[in-house]
């Protein structure tokens, strides 16, 4: 038997055991054995039960905040590598701490940088993630990036709604080239929101480039944090004569009051993948589910086949 034959051994990490229940159902294997021994101090070790010698391995979790969850991935992988696996791929729906790509500001770290070098180092062949808040971050990495994109599980969604005048928006200026994109397979209008901060989280001034009056609009983001430039701009649509306001975000952080801010909004519903599991549900929250889509692109890498078509942006 040769060894690409070998059937893949697919691990989850804590924080995303849905999720990666839900792939694994999807791929079509089981879920491996994983033993977590903890410490009375907050320190755990995770083991393998099972063997991974010469095979592919993929490891499943995404690397949100508290900082044990990106902890738990590089021990895993470290398990994998140590055990003799073949190749290790890191499938890290949300890639956490992507904000931190550059020095905005004196004497700061660059920590998706950081983050990138600890994964490599702990035994990661291959790296494969869903909308990183900045494209250039797969150049920090010497192993293959596999960057997926939410386009292709929101955009059927996105055409189920059969909305006319339909206008497509980002939040801030960064989003612009992800609205665009959208646009592009909708045939839409693209309006852009122009923010200033006070500092992190808080917004000092809103503006709004286009034109939304009698517009249906839906803004389009990677990630939504605290909820109040999504909350913020819906408002300002509505002002400005929009019918309605929908968001697309990829990773549901939703810290602090979110839930209330996007509950207390002018938006008619957020959409957002499964890549973050929701602390709650609310009557205007509604995930769509990546494992889909991680499934097939593991399959693919395990075959040695083209990913390609997977590309909507």
């Amino acid at each position: 038997m040769s060894l690409n034959s070998l059937t893949p051994k697919l691990f989850p990490c804590r924080q995303s055991i849905k999720l990666a229940e839900k792939i694994a159902k999807e791929y079509g294997a089981e879920l491996g054995n994983v033993k977590i021994t903890p410490f009375s101090d907050g320190e755990f070790q995770p083991a393998l039960e099972e063997s991974v010698r010469g095979r592919r391995v993929f490891i499943i979790g995404s690397t949100f905040p508290t900082a044990d969850n990106l902890m738990e991935m590089l021990l895993m992988l470290d398990a994998a590598k140590r055990a003799s696996a073949r190749h290790i791929t890191a499938v890290m729906p949300y890639f956490g701490w992507a904000r931190q790509d550059r020095k905005d500001q004196p004497r700061v770290a660059i920590g998706a940088k950081l983050v990138a070098n600890l994964l490599q180092s702990a035994g990661a062949t291959r790296i494969m993630t869903m909308d990183l808040h900045a494209d250039q971050i797969q150049g920090f990495f010497e192993k293959p990036v596999d960057h997926l994109f939410a386009s292709t599980i929101f955009m059927p969604y996105i055409k189920s709604l059969n909305l006319e005048n339909l206008t497509i928006a980002s939040p801030d200026m960064g989003g612009s080239k992800r609205a665009y994109a959208y646009s592009k397979h909708l045939h839409s209008d693209v309006v852009i929101c122009y923010k200033q901060r006070k500092k992190a989280n808080v917004i000092g001034h809103m503006e709004l480039i286009g034109d939304v009056k009698g517009k249906n609009v839906i803004l389009v983001d990677d990630m939504i944090d605290t909820g109040g430039t999504l909350a913020r701009a819906a408002d300002l649509m509505m002002e400005r004569g929009a019918i309605s306001v929908r968001a697309i975000c990829t990773h549901p952080i939703l810290s602090g009051g979110a839930y209330e801010k996007i509950e207390n909004s002018s938006l008619t519903e957020l959409i957002v993948s499964d890549t973050i599991p929701l602390k709650k549900s609310t009557s205007k929250i509604k995930a769509v589910s990546c494992a889909p889509l991680f499934a097939d692109v593991m399959r693919k890498v395990q075959d040695n086949t083209s990913i390609s078509g997977q590309f909507l942006m």
